[in-house]
């Protein structure tokens, strides 16, 4: 439905605090104000009001933000010297939701670089002579993935990746990110997502892993980052794709966990907060909403779903991202008044291509492939099995519709494909005429 095409006024949805204030309501407010000055000339009590058809994606500004950042980067980036794989991810799939092609030069300088990335020991390193860890090694990877060449996947060194992902691996099912480092449920969509597109997914390697996620379900409905520890959209998502590649979504509480998850939503804002009490942050523009294709797969499985959508405000999310987010420089940001950036660049426009398509997995060719011996529930046959609908819900003018994104792996539909049928030749043979496809736009005459 929208913020702005609804008929409630936008003073009714603003934060009532009962006349009694406090740090976190101040907070609210001042961020609502910002809100409301972009929100204003489209309300639907404005006399005046502007057209919601005239909001624009401004795309080639975008772009050109992203694309210099492919030759150089500010001195300011020194900060992320150990995230360099993650400043690849964050533009390189930036420039790919926009449907803009990277170069061969950039696609031979990309191979090079994080071929230089990857530790002697398995995995990938933030950077040249750091140890490896499981964020970087999943940034990496899926970079790999976008460039999508039969050179950059041969640049991933299974062997020593699978040794490096075992390394990771505690008894009790979880993962820590680093030799010596925090446990948390980051790790476990880290090392199962890569293990998935890489074909390394055994049951050594997944044994104890949906247990653990499922004591991080808080008594919320979300999930936290440990058993215990207060749930956050950021690890509930990486708890729910982590156990869509086991299989295991059925072990979650769905009721509490899509309840959590919908109240993430902003009533005014339309975008989604982190946490219980928290301000909108556009990169939950995808932490947020990237949760709910995964939800409504497993209503579609439990014969729970009612209609053919997500459970979130498709509009109102897409009018938070496209009026407060984008920056008159290029790029995208966390809110008004914030300064752009790579990391938030690439989760709006994640969380924008989410709003915008539907994608759910075909269970129809699930259970005609099952019925041939290969497991198409799991792994990455059962990522394979997502496809995407010819419906699409966009605000503002038709060429703000971006390129789809994989619920699981967060990266194009086609790159998906691409890594998991060069790693899967074998057991994808004999299933070839049965795998999903997306369906063929409609387009009026």
């Amino acid at each position: 439905m929208g913020i702005l095409d609804g008929h409630i006024p936008l003073s009714q949805l603003r934060c009532q605090d009962d006349s009694l204030p406090t740090d976190t309501s101040i907070a609210q407010k001042r961020t609502e104000e910002s809100i409301l000055e972009n929100y204003i000339p489209y309300a639907p009590n404005n006399v005046n009001r502007q057209s919601l058809e005239s909001i624009r994606l401004e795309r080639e500004n975008h772009i050109s933000y992203l694309k210099k950042a492919l030759e150089n980067l500010s001195r300011w980036m020194m900060a992320l010297d150990a995230s360099k794989p993650w400043l690849t991810y964050w533009i390189l799939h930036s420039l790919e939701l926009l449907e803009e092609e990277i170069s061969s030069e950039h696609i031979e300088r990309g191979i090079s670089t994080l071929g230089k990335w990857q530790h002697p020991k398995g995995g990938f390193s933030g950077g040249p002579d750091q140890i490896p860890h499981l964020a970087t090694t999943y940034a990496a990877i899926n970079s790999l993935a976008i460039i999508g060449t039969k050179e950059a996947y041969n640049v991933i060194n299974r062997e020593t990746l699978y040794k490096f992902l075992m390394s990771m691996k505690q008894p009790d099912g979880s993962f820590t990110m680093h030799t010596g480092g925090e446990i948390d449920i980051r790790g476990s969509y880290c090392a199962l997502s890569v293990a998935t597109l890489t074909n390394l997914l055994t049951p050594e390697l997944t044994k104890n892993c949906s247990n653990f996620i499922q004591r991080a379900q808080t008594y919320e409905g979300g999930i936290g980052p440990y058993p215990g520890k207060e749930a956050h959209n950021g690890y509930t998502f990486c708890g729910i794709a982590a156990m869509e590649i086991l299989g295991d979504m059925k072990k979650l509480n769905l009721n509490k966990l899509i309840k959590w998850c919908s109240e993430r939503q902003m009533g005014l804002e339309g975008g989604f907060q982190g946490r219980t009490n928290k301000l909108v942050d556009g990169c939950y523009s995808f932490w947020g909403a990237g949760s709910f294709p995964l939800l409504y797969a497993e209503m579609l499985r439990q014969k729970k779903a009612q209609g053919f959508d997500y459970m979130f405000d498709r509009e109102a999310l897409q009018e938070y991202i496209l009026l407060c987010c984008q920056s008159r420089y290029g790029g995208l940001i966390d809110k008004p008044g914030k300064g752009a950036d790579y990391y938030h660049t690439c989760y709006c426009l994640s969380g924008l291509s989410t709003a915008q398509h539907i994608i759910t997995p075909n269970f129809e060719k699930v259970k005609l492939i099952q019925e041939r011996g290969t497991d198409a529930l799991t792994g990455g046959i059962g990522s394979l099995m997502w496809s995407c609908a010819n419906e699409f819900t966009a605000v503002g003018e038709v060429d703000n519709i971006l390129a789809s994104t994989h619920p699981i792996h967060n990266i194009g539909m086609d790159k998906t494909r691409s890594i998991i049928h060069y790693f899967y030749q074998k057991e994808i043979d004999s299933i070839k005429d049965l795998l999903p496809k997306d369906e063929e736009p409609i387009f009026d005459e």
